[in-house]
């Protein structure tokens, strides 16, 4: 016992290395993914003519296929056309292929709200003059993006832990940490695996509890994916 505090308790700067290796990414691709996928839900929300039509395409090919593939596709597959501009070291990629995930879902969070936002908003402001850039600055949009706050918990709380998976591509974030300690100690694997584990609790249930509050407080309405 006091030998796996003493290896956990040398361990801990990996550990804490890793986590915020993982916390970097995972700002950086809920950052770009949530902006991104707030343009998307928008237009595809409003019906754009033809580009709602490309970018639900967009969505649904992405949300068809795994994460792993996307990430290997960046990473790997980009470089291999030869264009030049497109070879990218293993961290932008990785931030670039969870930020495309994210928007996807982010995307359609936004799309529900402001669908579930009663008709009769929209038609309000329509009968004192407002344009539709105005009605959806100043009547809709407020309303949608409270719906989102506990949906997007959820999603940030998924990407996160999501981002275990760019260790595949040599990325030292927290799994990778946990995957070069248990080859070094395999005899304290389980124990070492449990500490990587806790870290993603400190790190991810402070959103799930905010996410919670915010649906007592808004109350809950289906904007489902």
């Amino acid at each position: 016992m006091w030998e796996v505090r003493e290896i956990l308790w040398q361990s801990t700067p990996y550990f804490l290395a890793g986590l915020w290796v993982t916390i970097k990414i995972s700002i950086l691709a809920l950052l770009f993914g949530t902006s991104f996928g707030f343009a998307v839900g928008l237009v595809r929300a409003v019906n754009v003519p033809y580009l709602a039509s490309a970018l639900g395409l967009y969505i649904h090919l992405l949300r068809a296929t795994p994460f792993l593939v996307q990430l290997y596709i960046v990473y790997f597959v980009l470089p291999a056309t030869g264009f030049a501009l497109l070879e990218l070291e293993a961290y932008p990629a990785a931030v670039i292929a969870l930020s495309i995930y994210t928007s996807t879902y982010a995307a359609e969070i936004i799309r529900a709200a402001i669908e579930a936002v009663p008709k009769g908003q929209n038609e309000a402001g329509l009968s004192v003059g407002m344009n539709l850039v105005q009605r959806m600055w100043y009547v809709i949009l407020p309303q949608a993006l409270k719906m989102t706050i506990p949906p997007m918990g959820g999603l940030y709380v998924t990407i996160i832990k999501g981002t275990s998976i760019v260790s595949v591509i040599g990325i030292s974030e927290l799994v990778r940490v946990g995957e070069n300690l248990t080859m070094r100690e395999p005899q304290f694997l389980l124990s070492i695996y449990l500490a990587v584990a806790c870290f993603y609790f400190i790190y991810c249930y402070p959103l799930l509890r905010l996410a919670k509050w915010a649906e007592g407080k808004l109350g809950h309405v289906d904007v489902s994916l």
